[in-house]
């Protein structure tokens, strides 16, 4: 296997700049994914906080969503992601009737740099855990109202 792949990551400070290398994720194989990596690491001004979820931090992420215990833990993992990665974690019940964990609509905002896999992945983590903890599921509803409370 080749070296892991890095980008630059300049910290500055009012006493000294440094420069530290980041490793980011492997890109897909040709053709695999739709992600547009190469796109955003060409792109001067893009957002490439994206490309720090390797695939090992990819699964500590899922790992750490299928772990919540409430609601509130759920939200506060969906704004961490925003703050750590700057993607959008949204969910929520679907438009139709909630039976099932599979009726909430969880989806990840589109963004240059976010893998085909994560797409699924973190999704799949949250129905994952709310399958397992009904409970979270239902504060979900309370919170939209649609117990109408």
């Amino acid at each position: 296997m080749g070296a892991t792949p890095t980008i630059p990551f300049t910290a500055l400070s009012p006493v000294m700049a440094a420069e530290i290398q980041i490793p980011i994720r492997t890109e897909c194989p040709p053709g695999a994914c739709t992600c547009e990596r190469e796109v955003l690491l060409q792109d001067p001004n893009g957002d490439r906080r994206i490309l720090m979820l390797t695939q090992a931090e990819e699964k500590r992420l899922v790992a750490r969503i299928e772990a919540a215990t409430s609601y509130a833990d759920l939200r506060h993992l969906a704004k961490r992601i925003y703050e750590q990665l700057g993607i959008q974690l949204q969910i929520g019940p679907g438009p139709n009737e909630v039976r099932t964990v599979s009726g909430f609509d969880i989806h990840l905002e589109e963004r240059p740099g976010l893998c085909r896999k994560t797409r699924a992945a973190i999704p799949a983590a949250v129905r994952r855990c709310l399958k397992e903890r009904p409970e979270i599921a239902y504060e979900i509803l309370n919170a939209h109202d649609l117990f109408g409370n």
